[in-house]
């Protein structure tokens, strides 16, 4: 089988959306499928709002079905609902052509912290667009709970992985910072929460690593703590190793393969009890949840880095990518009412 996947977030942004793609698409190739990527690329862009380094493709609707009939494929993903998004879900309307849809990011509440657009107003366009969809993969069963509870219809888990290999426990530290080290990896902006972690006034030292908007603010009012900026591969995998908690503070991430890394590097989480931390520790023993941010990262101070490690062995990209393709069967396997839904919505 040959599937297309269309997205909007790709390189050079680094993200889980990318980050997943990629890893899922190597292991289903391992599985016997191949898979296309109609991206951005090529595509003259624009700055997404309230995110300039975020570039939206200014991507015409003729351009993209030439893109996708030369591509020749089985079955087309539709990962974003960005401009790439809109086109592919249009081509595939108007040509009766059966299509799945993917949830990552929790773009209504990201707006709200941003701008005066109420929730509500953002996941009725959302729902619409994923209404067509054979199949709405979402990352998690609590999200997938969620957005049933809020209309959204056939929705299906597709879970993450994470490179064991790369994210290992290590025996030597690269950080020298007084312990202990509570560390957070990932998207340096307002919807992460960093606040909530950076004003806690753990003992030794919070290290925060990656980059973004709030950055330069956070760092101002913070000055203890430590900014390492964006990292990737070896040197992002020798961080985990070298921390003793991960710390999450975000209350939006759908699911937030930083927690796996973590794990698989073995370092206990501490996190709020909401979707994402909820799914990937539930009462594994790998971590502590709670409302009390603070005494969950202490709390987490006496699990065991052995027992992180293990439960962190459950989530690899093979099974993602099994997920993924199931997914998709299923949804091939029901074409024809789906086809009928496709022309009962507006």
């Amino acid at each position: 089988m040959r599937i297309l996947i269309a997205t909007d977030a790709w390189r050079p942004q680094i993200n889980g959306v990318v980050h997943s793609l990629e890893q899922t698409s190597i292991a289903a190739r391992g599985l016997g499928v191949e898979v296309e990527f109609l991206t951005p690329q090529g595509f003259p862009s624009v700055p997404l709002p309230t995110y300039p380094e975020i570039k939206l493709a200014i991507a015409f609707w003729g351009a993209v079905a030439r893109r996708i009939e030369a591509a020749r494929v089985d079955h087309i993903h539709i990962a974003t609902e960005g401009p790439i998004g809109l086109a592919a879900r249009h081509y595939c309307r108007t040509r009766g052509r059966p299509f799945t849809t993917s949830y990552h990011t929790r773009f209504p509440e990201y707006l709200a912290q941003r701008t005066p657009i109420p929730e509500r107003w953002t996941y009725a366009l959302l729902r619409r667009f994923h209404a067509p969809a054979a199949v709405v993969m979402v990352p998690t069963p609590t999200v997938r709970d969620e957005l049933t509870q809020r209309g959204f219809a056939r929705t299906k888990v597709w879970s993450r992985g994470v490179d064991h290999v790369m994210f290992r426990p290590r025996a030597t530290s690269v950080l020298d910072f007084p312990r202990p080290i509570f560390l957070c990896v990932g998207r340096v902006a307002v919807e992460k929460n960093l606040g909530a972690l950076l004003g806690l006034g753990l003992p030794g030292s919070t290290v925060i690593v990656g980059d973004g908007p709030a950055r330069p603010s956070l760092q101002r009012k913070y000055p203890r703590a430590h900014f390492l900026g964006s990292r990737s591969g070896e040197a992002l995998a020798h961080i985990f190793a070298s921390a003793d908690v991960f710390a999450f503070p975000s209350r939006t991430d759908t699911f937030g393969i930083v927690l796996i890394e973590a794990l698989a590097s073995g370092l206990p989480v501490a996190g709020y009890p909401v979707a994402g931390p909820l799914d990937i520790i539930g009462d594994s023993g790998a971590g502590v949840l709670s409302e009390d941010l603070g005494a969950a990262c202490l709390a987490a101070l006496q699990i065991p880095r052995e027992r992180a490690r293990a439960h962190s062995l459950q989530f690899t990209w093979a099974e993602s990518a099994r997920q993924f393709l199931d997914n998709i069967e299923g949804s091939r396997a029901q074409r024809t009412p789906a086809a009928k839904a496709f022309e009962l919505v507006a």
